[in-house]
């Protein structure tokens, strides 16, 4: 997919690849030169590992939106292919 560099240095990302990518406005991503590619990743979530009486459990840093029925489908049906 083609796409162009504004005047201030800016990357339009086409819509298409912004929902494939799930990226929202004001989403941190984070940005690699490799290897004469530029690569582009969500930004990870800071978050701790707790341990309590309900077992032991990954708690984000931040708020982080539910997730719905149909992302937890798709992430399942992307592991098991």
């Amino acid at each position: 997919m083609r796409t162009t560099i504004d005047g201030a240095g800016r990357i339009v990302v086409p819509k298409s690849l912004r929902d494939a990518m799930r990226f929202e406005a004001g989403q941190q991503i984070d940005i690699v030169f490799t290897d004469g590619r530029l690569e582009i990743e969500v930004a990870p979530t800071a978050a701790r590992v707790v341990a309590d009486d309900a077992g032991v459990r990954l708690v984000p840093d931040e708020p982080l939106p539910p997730l719905t029925d149909d992302e937890v489908r798709d992430a399942l049906e992307q592991t098991r292919r």
